[in-house]
């Protein structure tokens, strides 16, 4: 057996296949949002268990943890999938378009956790032919970015040892086939942004002009991607933008309370020094325009996304022995976000990004109610990850 699995790898994830796109469309239907996943859960436990791999400790009530030791020395691969959904009502008229009132899988979670039990299975059935020694975390709370930071401090993979790690995300903006990926900073870091305001209040009939919480709230609004201007990394800009808005009880009421929140996303050290400065500053001159209290606070910050150079040369040479030529290639950053990062910090390793485009059709962005990606990409997904596992899975001069 090579160290990637040669022809076998292709053979066997063409018998899962079938298999994996009926467990994507089950989850798609019935989707969970974070740290309420129990469904999926008790899916992922019953394949797994089913399969004879023993569950890891994984802190979190939901979400799991799964090894499966192979039958030679070698290495320790770390493979993640997250598993949550996004509160977002399905507008895609598929046969297992969401049955759950304002959930969706709408960032493609749905195509990680079936790509990642698809590789499970295969190779469980091998075992006693693989090196090393494999982990399937399956991860909860994603789009809450703090699901792998729980996990960690509620002891995950506290006793994993030398490990490195690869995961992947599919995307709706590249077509199915093609693979990309980056060494060192791959995607954003995350703050999640909070700005609570207060005034007066009054009648709807009688504005003053100062003490309007919500003239504050929309000038802030506007004004946020400011916070970023000029700031770019390798030709990718920063952003900084709202996400909600929360105030009032009746139009002819003016609140004398509103919340903004939004997300500011940075790639460097002093790129996030400089935005905070720059966010702050803003929050105080809207209070001072708009005769307004203003607090602004931070609730949440995810780490950004850094590749290791040496696993992703190893996922990429393996993409590249697997896909045709052309069809992999390297990305420049991007700005959305992925806790995967918290994971990376302990084990270095990839985060790869997979095609998913459907044919013939015009997706809609992540996190809209009309995402959409392929079946398609779990080939894909499923292939690059198990040559890139066992590839590194194999002991130094192996």
């Amino acid at each position: 057996m090579t160290a990637t699995g040669g022809e076998w790898v292709e053979t066997a994830v063409t018998a899962a296949l079938d298999e994996m796109v009926d467990t994507r469309h089950t989850l798609h239907a019935q989707p969970e949002l974070g740290f309420a996943e129990h469904r999926t859960t008790a899916l992922v436990r019953d394949r797994l268990t089913g399969l004879g791999l023993s569950e890891e400790p994984a802190g979190t009530t939901t979400g799991a943890i799964f090894s499966l030791e192979g039958g030679r020395p070698g290495s320790t691969v770390v493979l993640r999938a997250d598993i949550d959904a996004l509160p977002v009502e399905e507008q895609v008229d598929v046969p297992y378009r969401s049955q759950v009132e304002g959930a969706m899988h709408a960032c493609g979670h749905d195509e990680h956790t079936a790509s990642l039990l698809g590789v499970a299975r295969v190779l469980s059935r091998r075992a006693g032919d693989l090196p090393g020694r494999f982990v399937f975390v399956f991860q909860p709370g994603e789009e809450t970015c703090d699901g792998a930071r729980r996990m960690l401090e509620l002891g995950a993979l506290r006793s994993l040892g030398p490990a490195r790690l690869v995961g992947h995300h599919v995307t709706s903006q590249l077509p199915v086939g093609l693979v990309g990926l980056r060494a060192g900073v791959a995607m954003s870091e995350a703050h999640s942004l909070r700005v609570e305001l207060h005034g007066g209040g009054g009648h709807g009939a009688m504005p003053t002009g100062l003490g309007d919480v919500v003239a504050a709230a929309a000038q802030l609004a506007v004004s946020l991607p400011s916070v970023v201007e000029g700031l770019s990394f390798e030709g990718t800009d920063c952003v900084c933008s709202a996400g909600t808005l929360h105030a009032g009880t009746a139009p002819n009421v003016v609140p004398d309370r509103a919340v903004l929140e939004g997300t500011l996303r940075t790639f460097t050290d002093r790129q996030r020094a400089e935005a905070l400065a720059r966010l702050r500053d803003l929050v105080g001159q809207v209070a001072d325009d708009r005769g307004v209290e203003a607090v602004l606070t931070l609730p949440s910050r995810t780490p950004a996304v850094v590749n290791d150079p040496a696993v992703t040369a190893v996922v990429e040479r393996i993409a590249g022995q697997a896909l045709p030529d052309g069809q992999v290639f390297r990305m420049p950053p991007v700005a959305p976000s992925d806790d995967v990062s918290e994971l990376l910090a302990v084990v270095p390793g990839c985060y790869f990004f997979v095609g998913g485009a459907p044919a013939g059709s015009s997706a809609g962005a992540h996190h809209s109610p009309t995402f959409a990606v392929s079946d398609g990409a779990l080939r894909v997904s499923a292939t690059v990850t198990l040559r890139a596992a066992l590839a590194l899975a194999e002991p130094p001069g192996g």
